[in-house]
């Protein structure tokens, strides 16, 4: 039953209330007011906290954008003494509106907590995630229903990882012989490509006695595939078995090659594995051997069946060539790939780097050539090669009032401008989502560019990502001085153009990222390493969330760059890697590849998230260079060899002019931005 509430009526009647002063407002009043945007702060605090002075703070909001915002944190604070009739009158009032989605999700789980299934059904919609699916079909059993498996369970069962709401109606299917033995191992599959052990744990019991082991020995393969290839050899030789034990020898290999060769030895004769399974145990061995650099690793990836290659080893066997300098089996590598994966500008730059050194000039000049009339981190490398301009061109976004003002008449747009500017960026961005939602390209172009006038830069660079927009280099690369990052940069010691790349590849402009190991802001920094760099630096610090503050990130982040720097020498490039990857991996991977030239340490880092980003960085930072000064350091310049000094340019360094090729595609790409918060440093 519906929970009673005294505040119904009063909801009621306020809502009423603000639909008639919403509706009253029939002409946009323009651009709000400093005055309303702090009023709206203010109110939209206390609602979040259940305060119930926020009606008074907005008593002149009525008309202003974001009115209904106030009043569904309010509900949302309140949610656990809503009834439906309050929710519903919200929902009438703003249909479509992100806020009423999220009012109406979260009072479906209220209603799903209080196991109120009557309401739940009159309000669910599907669409709403898994978890409220699963609290669907709980109501649907509570009204004494039977579930259909292909119509209510297909989609989630496919799914190898589904949340704790859907465990009863799991069982519930169980109980009605729904979940046969072959649906349950169907499901167990999925969870074993996928990584999820957890869900094959869960389905043991419900299997056949005679098939647990099989299945508990799988999710040990994945928990702990030393531990179950310790006990393989005791397995029976049936086809679930050796499922497990090729499931542990993949996933050992990654961790610890030595030690999953010599189970290899082992177990091969052991059990009767299918040529299949033989080859995906042999592709793991001979990849993982290879980003150990082992001494054999170069003859294991030449010596693999056809079958067991794939465009990982292939690219590791170039690798692996590289870091030994042989450049004859360089060319021998980039050969034997597929000519889809050889087009490749990597592939393209060590190939004319190979042909170079073993003595073909002139196809190697070609090769130069060809690259060089990319804007990317090879592309730069191969004009400096051959000792000529960058190829970037930049394309100006041509004046378009009349779409302009279209634009700012779509109410959705004007929200989301509104909410950025009142600092609320996670819900600015649904607003822009769901106001751009199959737009044509030269709509996004010029609401990225309305969006960059007003300070929200990461629009274009998450927008602007394809086709000619590419070369809109002023709104994808934005020079934004009232963050204050230029002259932090130069007080820390470092170059702008760097520190301008770095934050460019970490958050994109998302003064809001966060990671998965809580690094933020713009340029991602853990809270407890910006705590060390306060304090070393004597800083001020006033806690974690002033991270999402740019002019403090930027502060912070600028004086830990130059620490990774000092400690690299000042080698912007060695310093992004130790900025990814953590010092310790750099130092580890200096004092095993420590004599190479930075372009072949850069192809031999062992991490491709590693390896991508410090291209991203370097390249970022070549286009800032010209974007703050119309020339650019050459790249190789900044490549500094390892060991040796990096000097800051100074008037007397050279500097590589930019042109336009007229041979240069029009959907030229500058490398794709990095997703935020993928990296974290501490």
């Amino acid at each position: 039953m519906p929970v009673s509430s005294p505040s119904r009526s009063l909801w009621s009647n306020c809502l009423l209330l603000a639909s008639i002063w919403l509706a009253a407002a029939s002409v946009h009043a323009g651009e709000p007011t400093s005055a309303q945007r702090t009023a709206f702060k203010q109110a939209y605090a206390a609602a979040q906290n259940g305060d119930d002075s926020w009606r008074q703070l907005a008593r002149s909001l009525h008309h202003y954008p974001l009115y209904p915002y106030l009043q569904a944190a309010a509900l949302e604070h309140d949610i656990a003494s809503l009834d439906r009739a309050t929710v519903e009158s919200y929902l009438r009032q703003y249909p479509g509106w992100i806020p009423a989605t999220d009012l109406r999700r979260s009072f479906l789980r209220e209603l799903a907590r209080r196991q109120d299934w009557e309401d739940f059904q009159a309000l669910y919609q599907p669409g709403l995630g898994e978890s409220l699916s699963c609290d669907a079909l709980q109501a649907k059993l509570a009204h004494g229903d039977q579930l259909d498996f292909e119509q209510d369970l297909a989609a989630l069962w496919a799914r190898p990882r589904l949340p704790d709401a859907c465990a009863p109606v799991l069982s519930a299917a169980q109980a009605q012989g729904l979940l046969t033995d072959t649906r349950l191992w169907t499901r167990i599959d999925r969870a074993a490509d996928a990584g999820v052990a957890s869900t094959i744990a869960g389905l043991v019991d419900w299997l056949p006695p005679a098939e647990q082991a099989s299945a508990q020995q799988l999710a040990l393969a994945l928990r702990d595939p030393a531990g179950a290839l310790a006990k393989a050899s005791s397995w029976p030789d049936t086809p679930r078995d050796r499922q497990a034990a090729t499931l542990a020898l993949t996933r050992l290999a990654r961790r610890q090659s030595n030690s999953a060769d010599s189970a290899w030895q082992q177990l091969q004769s052991h059990f009767s594995f299918s040529q299949q399974q033989r080859n995906q145990i042999l592709h793991a061995l001979a990849l993982f051997h290879a980003t150990d650099f082992d001494d054999g690793a170069l003859a294991r990836l030449i010596a693999l069946p056809p079958a067991a290659q794939s465009d990982s080893t292939r690219e590791w066997r170039v690798r692996v060539a590289l870091a030994r300098m042989n450049w004859a089996a360089v060319l021998a590598a980039i050969d034997a790939m597929p000519a889809s994966q050889q087009q490749d500008g990597e592939w393209q730059y060590f190939r004319a780097r190979a042909l170079a050194a073993t003595g073909h000039a002139e196809p190697a000049r070609q090769q130069f050539a060809t690259l060089a009339d990319k804007p990317t981190f090879f592309g730069f490398l191969a004009a400096d090669q051959l000792q000529q301009p960058y190829a970037i061109c930049p394309l100006t976004l041509a004046d378009d009032s009349r779409r302009e003002q279209q634009l700012l008449s779509q109410a959705g747009l004007r929200r989301a401008f509104e909410l950025f500017a009142v600092d609320l960026p996670a819900l600015a961005r649904r607003e822009w989502r769901q106001a751009l939602q199959g737009a044509d390209e030269v709509t996004l172009r010029i609401a990225a560019d309305l969006a960059n006038r007003r300070g929200w830069y990461d629009r274009a660079v998450f927008t602007l990502n394809s086709g000619e927009a590419l070369r809109l280099y002023d709104l994808r690369f934005p020079l934004a001085s009232q963050d204050g990052l230029v002259p932090q940069a130069e007080q820390a010691d470092i170059e702008p153009a760097w520190a301008y790349g770095i934050l460019r590849a970490e958050s994109a402009w998302m003064s809001d990222a966060r990671s998965g190991a809580d690094a933020r802001g713009l340029m991602q920094l853990l809270p407890g390493t910006a705590a060390l760099v306060a304090k070393r630096d004597g800083l001020p610090w006033t806690g974690a969330a002033s991270l999402y503050e740019p002019s403090t990130n930027i502060v912070l982040g600028t004086r830990y760059l130059a620490q990774m720097a000092q400690r690299f020498n000042g080698s912007a490039w060695l310093a992004s890697a130790a900025y990814n990857a953590g010092p310790n991996r750099v130092d580890q991977w200096l004092a095993a590849r420590g004599t190479l030239a930075p372009a072949l340490f850069v192809a031999t880092i062992p991490f491709k998230e590693t390896r991508e980003y410090v291209a991203r960085v370097m390249a970022f930072s070549v286009i800032y260079d010209w974007r703050l000064h119309g020339t650019a350091v050459p790249l190789t310049m900044r490549l500094s060899p390892i060991g040796q000094p990096y000097a800051l340019p100074n008037k007397g360094t050279p500097r590589r002019a930019i042109s336009c090729p007229a041979t240069t595609p029009a959907a030229a790409s500058s490398a794709a931005p990095a997703a935020p918060g993928t990296a974290t440093r501490g």
